[in-house]
Order: C-alpha cells, then structure tokens, then sequence
C-alpha cells in the first residue's frame, strides 16, 4: 500500500512540476520552484530558496530536474497526498499580479516569465494571452489564470516538444 501511494505522490508531484515547466524543457529555473514550492504551501525566503536550489541540483547546471526535485522533497511527504489548493494557487497567481490589482496584463506576464528565465517574443505573448484571457478583456482573472493552470506548460506555451 505504502508503494502505492508512493507512486500516487510521484505522479501528483509530476503533474505539478509540468505546471511549472513553463517551458517544457524538463527543467525549472529558481523562480519556477520558488512559484512550485509556494504552491505546496512551501515558502522559503530569497536566501533559503538559493540554499534549496543549490542543495536540489544535483547536476550542477543551474536548473532543477523533475528527479531532483522529487528526490528532496517525496521523502518528507511520508503518505500525504500532494494537493494544490485554491489559497495556494491564489499565491502563485500574485507572483504574476505585479500590481496587486487583480489580474494580470500582457506586461506582467512577460515580465514575470522574463524573470523566470523565459523572456518571451511578441508571439508567444500573444499566443499566450489569446489562451488565456477567454473573455477577451486584455487582462487574465485569477478563474482564467486556474483554468490555464490546469493544462500543461507546454500546451499553454503552444510549444512543440521534439
């Protein structure tokens, strides 16, 4: 049973790290996991997050991988279910909501991916918030944003993995 839910974690934590993975490369840079880590109701200060970064990347290369990610923190979830709530998501949804105003615009949301490592050209912004923004207000609700968080990174990115 114990096996069980160990691979149930692997896959809820899989699914999660895609969210993540804005860019489907496998890998997620430090503002990926400190917006990751938030959502599991992990929130580790700036110099705490480049301690975990560090200790997490196992390979050196700047970036955490989905094995080194699960390798630090499977162990200390001991048969929980790995569950991203409303009040988690909403936090990571202010990481985006620069100005606090509710919703994010078309330059928060380049910016926020610029910081992330992902600097983003004029179409995948566009492409990105067409996906996004259903009502078409220019702006992503945090309900449009949810809806977005529920597909996968590389789905919203509209990016093709070779």
């Amino acid at each position: 049973m114990a096996r069980l839910q160990t691979h149930d974690q692997v896959e809820q934590l899989r699914e999660i790290f895609k969210h993540f993975d804005m860019d489907a490369d496998g890998s997620i840079t430090l503002l990926e996991l400190a917006a990751l880590l938030r959502s599991l109701g992990i929130k580790p200060e700036g110099d705490q997050l480049h301690t975990l970064l560090s200790n997490m990347d196992e390979n050196g290369n700047g970036y955490i991988e989905f094995d080194e990610l699960a390798k630090a923190i499977l162990p200390d979830l001991q048969g929980e279910e790995i569950i991203m709530n409303q009040e988690q998501l909403l936090e990571v949804f202010r990481c985006f909501d620069r100005d606090g105003n509710g919703y994010i615009t078309a330059a928060e949301l380049a910016g926020s991916m610029a910081k992330m490592g992902h600097p983003l050209t004029y179409q995948e912004l566009a492409h990105m918030m067409t996906e996004a923004d259903t009502n078409r207000d220019g702006a992503i609700s945090f309900s449009e944003f949810a809806n977005i968080m529920a597909r996968s990174g590389a789905d919203f990115l509209g990016l093709k993995v070779a």
